[in-house]
């Protein structure tokens, strides 16, 4: 009887193991899968706004999305008003021409994804000079509905090494 315990002992934790590494693995997929997906919303937002799509650009963001960036010295506060700077912005005779994401890391919690990466990208003006930018970029998203919300955004300076 008691090694026949035993026995049920060992089957019992040999499943629970298995349960374990398939739940683990699961996990990795899941995240995996956010990670994709968080970056595909970000580089589908580059191609809407190379387009002057502002509307496009603009959908992923929450209501409540905030955003620091080098070019004010104050947090943008809500979806509307980052519209219209974006829309003020694409109004202008110059444009994104490319944007590249380096070293992207994406951190999922949940609901909740952390996307920090470098941004390299070109632009160009009415003349036709072409300049390049950098920042140090991180932005923070929430599964809402099945979607990808952008709730928060920092694209701080990165200037040339002296």
């Amino acid at each position: 009887m008691a090694e026949r315990r035993w026995s049920m002992h060992r089957t019992l934790g040999a499943v629970l193991c298995v349960v374990l590494l398939m739940s683990l693995a699961m996990a990795q997929q899941t995240g995996k899968g956010a990670a994709d997906e968080v970056i595909a919303v970000t580089k589908a937002q580059w191609a809407a706004e190379m387009q002057k799509n502002t509307g496009e650009a603009m959908k992923s963001l929450a209501d409540d999305y905030t955003e620091l960036n080098s070019e004010y010295s104050t947090r943008i506060e809500g979806k509307t008003i980052a519209m219209r700077l974006a829309e003020a912005t694409a109004s202008g005779s110059g444009s994104l021409v490319a944007a590249e994401m380096a070293n992207p890391k994406v951190q999922v919690y949940g609901d909740v994804a952390i996307l920090s990466y470098n941004f390299a990208g070109v632009t160009k003006d009415k003349d036709g000079k072409i300049e390049n930018t950098r920042a140090k970029s991180t932005r923070v998203y929430v599964k809402q509905g099945g979607q990808w919300r952008l709730v928060h955004a920092n694209f701080g300076a990165d200037p040339l090494p002296k």
